[in-house]
């Protein structure tokens, strides 16, 4: 495996809008929301694997989660999980493993990836992978993969890129989460992908992006340049990351950099995002049921997505298109359409129940 590759997982999310799974506590990346034996941490780092050396795979997380990580993935070590004192956005956590990664090696080239997404074809996102880091050994550039849109969709970001006739192609711009007309038109225009955040660049040419866009940050983090990798970086990290900006990498540097490309993909992606997206990707019976742990048993009944925590024996007569979900504590039924609201709910329900 080539030694100049690295990867950084994103691993600090709540994902609160598949409560009741989901909590503060245990997030989603650390459970098997697929029913595949593998929780969704567990499933990335495998991924990646198949191209970058272990011992190159930093996950990134807050300080709450470290045991889970550790509990996840046992064959790392405790310097292959970086802790975020305070939740930051996405743009501090990559400037910290960009420059501890750049400390250990000045030729790395690095991808950022989320914990949490569902890949359907690994042997192609690989592929997809190693065509971006050669690009980005070869030129000063930051690369995003984006996904070829199956149609209009409102939950995504959209990019815009410029035609060419290969499939590296430069970006002209991005766009936020789109109406539905916006959406429709995006997909008539034909030079738009969805946005998966995942991003892949060279150390140098990040660093050379933080520099020149979010220079403050970049001075906070610079006074660790001789600590990085060391037994002092975690009383830096404790004492200095809060200050930072709270800001994503999309804003602070992806938007304003001149040199973003992007690569169009298509290995069956999905960001995993809500309750939806998962029953999107599971196996269905005849009446378009979806179930994971669990035995299900259907009479007039169709469209729902139901999901046990110890494979319980569930039957279901009469309810069509719902979400059904039982944790060790919690039961929840509720409308597939109103499934955005679930995120809400988690809130109202905390409130409830812990003045019992």
């Amino acid at each position: 495996m080539n030694k100049n590759y690295y990867a950084v997982i994103m691993a600090g999310g709540v994902g609160s809008r598949f409560w009741p799974v989901s909590t503060p506590e245990n997030p989603k990346q650390f459970h098997d929301m697929l029913g595949t034996g593998a929780s969704l941490l567990q499933q990335t780092f495998s991924r990646l694997e198949k191209l970058i050396p272990s011992e190159n795979i930093l996950i990134a997380t807050n300080q709450r989660y470290k045991d889970l990580v550790l509990e996840h993935l046992p064959q790392v070590n405790e310097g292959q999980v970086l802790l975020e004192p305070a939740m930051r956005n996405t743009a501090p956590c990559i400037l910290y493993s960009a420059l501890k990664i750049a400390e250990a090696n000045e030729n790395a080239v690095m991808i950022v990836a989320p914990s949490d997404h569902y890949i359907e074809n690994e042997e192609e996102f690989v592929k997809n992978v190693e065509t971006a880091f050669k690009a980005c050994q070869q030129q000063d550039i930051l690369m995003t993969l984006g996904i070829k849109p199956s149609g209009p969709n409102t939950g995504f970001g959209y990019i815009q890129y410029e035609s060419s006739e290969g499939k590296v192609n430069k970006v002209r711009n991005f766009t936020e989460k789109p109406d539905l007309a916006t959406a429709k038109k995006f997909i008539s225009q034909g030079d738009y992908l969805w946005n998966a955040g995942i991003f892949i660049w060279s150390v140098r040419s990040i660093l050379s992006s933080f520099r020149k866009s979010l220079p403050e940050m970049y001075s906070l983090f610079q006074k660790a340049d001789a600590l990085w990798n060391t037994e002092a970086e975690k009383g830096f990290i404790e004492g200095n990351y809060p200050l930072a900006e709270n800001i994503s990498i999309d804003y602070g540097i992806m938007e304003k950099a001149s040199n973003v490309f992007v690569m169009g993909t298509d290995f069956g992606w999905n960001d995993l995002g809500t309750w939806g997206s998962l029953y999107d990707k599971l196996p269905k019976d005849a009446q378009d049921n979806a179930v994971v742990n669990a035995d299900g048993l259907f009479q007039n009944a169709s469209n729902n997505m139901v999901r046990t925590q110890k494979h319980k024996k569930i039957v279901v007569e009469g309810l069509h298109g719902y979400i059904i979900v039982e944790t060790d504590d919690t039961i929840m039924i509720f409308p597939r359409t109103d499934e955005q609201q679930i995120k809400e709910l988690s809130k109202r329900a905390e409130d409830r129940f812990k003045k019992r």
